[in-house]
């Protein structure tokens, strides 16, 4: 139950289910504000996205990125309150990515939320990035603790043992580059746009997954940890041998001509993306199955969850409900929309914490780095 004295500037005390929170995202290229209540309900989820700021360097650009957050956040902000049709002394507490993240964006994310929290005279809730993501299944499924999780984007790569609320454990991480940022560089070498992604899950739908043998790092060795340098330099290698195909977008691709389209050179393209997302695929699969074991000497639970940006591709998440299955494990992900960087995440996240008692003091200072395990810092 919430202690009565976190609740400043509140007349009367909330039931759980009726506390609303707002949560500021701003971590990397997405300037995210969501509100969310107790009854598990999103009022609203804005995410100005910076995809365009950052496309023609095919990658973020940390300067880039701080100054839209400036830009966006207030913006954001208002359009959040409007869609979720409250007005600001509705909110009880106001949550907001405090780490790990670029340093400049998560800087920008912070100073707004205290400010609001002064003026508002409402709780600040520091919230780590990666439990924003962690606890993102738990939004629109029952899901219960403990369970296994993967945690799979841009910049994360890692399994872990959610064991309760602020109680986690890392069974294993990469050792170089993230899953999702192989995605965006691959996608960099064939010259299509960032965020590359959800353009390689397109293009491989039409590809052959088996033309281009691609390695496999770390594949059967024991342990979970991954390792996706290799791979990423034995596409450099594949590219090297027919060149970059012509720069184009989602529009552009459905506009092209089909006797352009299925030219040589783009069918090597489109069964390159294959071949890389087979390959993370039978990646993740491998290391899920060794987290599973070591996942099951720590509880004998059945419960696995994915979050993440990378979680969004379908194929990958098929290839690992095929595993999970087998093991009677029963996957939750959050909708399609909460997978990549949201605010949204970041309220539930705040609530969660908020509904155990635990605030920040105003003088929390914003981090690059803060990792999971240990629990959180208020």
């Amino acid at each position: 139950m919430i202690p009565k004295n976190l609740l400043l500037g509140s007349q009367s005390y909330k039931s759980e289910e009726k506390m609303i929170i707002l949560g500021i995202e701003s971590s990397c290229d997405d300037t995210g504000i969501g509100i969310v209540t107790g009854e598990k309900k999103i009022l609203s989820n804005i995410v100005y996205s910076q995809f365009k700021e950052h496309a023609p360097y095919k990658g973020v650009v940390p300067e880039i990125a701080s100054r839209s957050h400036m830009a966006a956040v207030k913006i954001a902000y208002e359009a959040a309150l409007k869609e979720a049709e409250i007005n600001a002394r509705e909110i009880d507490a106001i949550a907001a990515t405090a780490g790990p993240g670029l340093i400049g964006g998560v800087i920008v994310g912070t100073m707004f939320a205290k400010s609001l929290a002064l003026g508002l005279e409402k709780p600040y809730i520091a919230v780590n990035h990666m439990e924003g993501h962690l606890l993102s299944p738990r939004i629109s499924n029952n899901l219960e603790f403990p369970y296994l999780m993967l945690l799979v984007s841009g910049g994360h790569c890692q399994f872990v043992a959610a064991l309760g609320l602020g109680q986690y454990k890392i069974l294993g991480s990469t050792l170089d580059d993230a899953v999702g940022e192989a995605f965006d560089k691959t996608g960099k070498m064939l010259g299509l746009d960032y965020p590359a992604g959800p353009m390689i899950e397109k293009l491989a739908l039409d590809g052959d997954p088996h033309k281009f043998e691609l390695p496999k790092p770390l594949f059967k060795r024991s342990g979970c940890d991954f390792s996706f340098s290799g791979l990423k330099t034995a596409v450099r290698e594949v590219v090297s041998t027919f060149g970059h195909c012509e720069e184009y977008n989602d529009e552009a691709i459905d506009r092209l001509p089909s006797l352009i389209y299925d030219a040589p050179r783009n069918d090597n393209i489109k069964n390159l993306c294959a071949s890389f997302q087979f390959t993370v695929g039978a990646i993740l699969k491998d290391r899920t199955e060794n987290a599973i074991k070591i996942f099951s000497k720590i509880s004998d639970s059945k419960n696995f969850a994915i979050a993440g940006g990378v979680a969004a591709n379908q194929y990958l998440r098929s290839q690992l409900q095929e595993l999970l299955s087998k093991h009677g494990f029963t996957m939750y992900a959050p909708p399609m929309d909460l997978c990549t960087d949201n605010g949204a995440m970041i309220a539930w996240a705040g609530l969660e914490n908020f509904r155990e008692g635990r605030v920040s003091s105003q003088d929390f200072c914003p981090r690059a780095r803060w990792g999971l395990e240990g629990g959180q810092l208020y």
